[in-house]
């Protein structure tokens, strides 16, 4: 069966407009200031759903919308904490997967609301781990998932924290999402993954990936995330 033909520019100016309105929507949040103590993590979860379908007319997320404070920025994804009231001097990141004209973002940041020197400190180096990730793919052209992933590890150990999440990232496109499970693991950034991460899906588009980071401190019960774009990110 032919394959048809992909507009591979016009699926890139998608993705990349999907983010910046992703970037607007956070940057709105922290305008308001939604992230607050006294909170349930619901509760900013509700409210920044509800900002998006106010800035974008935004009604799907196409995967479960995350907000995490405290103890609970060390669980993963997959985990399902309980829900928790935000207080004075937590960190709390979100992880939010917003569907803007049927393209997906997945977008995360996190935000310390004391002045800890630590959970400052983890903050300030989560994009750094990200940007030295972004940096050694793009140095390999024929880096596979396992591998963008063991340097991942490697960087959240050199700059003192533990890396998280089973996986550090997947792939991203138009809506509805390709089912991701645990067993497709050409869809991950992960230790499972053998396969190189340039290259197409089964329709013949181009693969574009997410690059996510989640450092933990496992003693000081706390961690943070930050995710974006890789494949188009300059």
């Amino acid at each position: 069966m032919d394959i048809p033909a992909v507009d591979e520019a016009a699926r890139a100016r998608n993705l990349i407009a999907a983010e910046r309105k992703a970037v607007a929507l956070f940057d709105e949040v922290t305008r308001q200031g939604l992230v607050k103590p006294g909170l349930l993590e619901s509760a900013i979860s509700d409210g920044i759903r509800d900002l998006a379908a106010d800035m974008f007319g935004t009604k799907r997320h196409w995967h479960k919308r995350i907000v995490r404070a405290g103890e609970n920025t060390l669980h993963p994804y997959k985990a399902n904490p309980p829900d928790r009231v935000v207080a004075e001097d937590d960190i709390v990141f979100l992880d939010f997967g917003p569907v803007f004209d049927e393209w997906e973002a997945d977008f995360g940041r996190t935000y310390v609301l004391g002045d800890d020197p630590v959970k400052l400190r983890i903050a300030a180096d989560l994009p750094l781990v990200w940007e030295a990730g972004r940096e050694h793919f793009e140095s390999h052209p024929d880096i596979t998932g396992a591998e963008l992933y063991a340097h991942v590890c490697r960087l959240a150990q050199d700059a003192g924290w533990h890396f998280g999440g089973p996986h550090s990232g997947h792939l991203v496109g138009e809506f509805p999402h390709e089912l991701i499970e645990a067993d497709l693991v050409n869809s991950y950034i992960a230790p499972t993954n053998p396969n190189r991460l340039r290259g197409k899906d089964d329709a013949g588009r181009r693969c574009h990936w997410i690059l996510e980071v989640h450092l933990v401190d496992p003693r000081r019960r706390f961690g943070g995330f930050y995710e974006q774009l890789l494949t188009l990110s300059h």
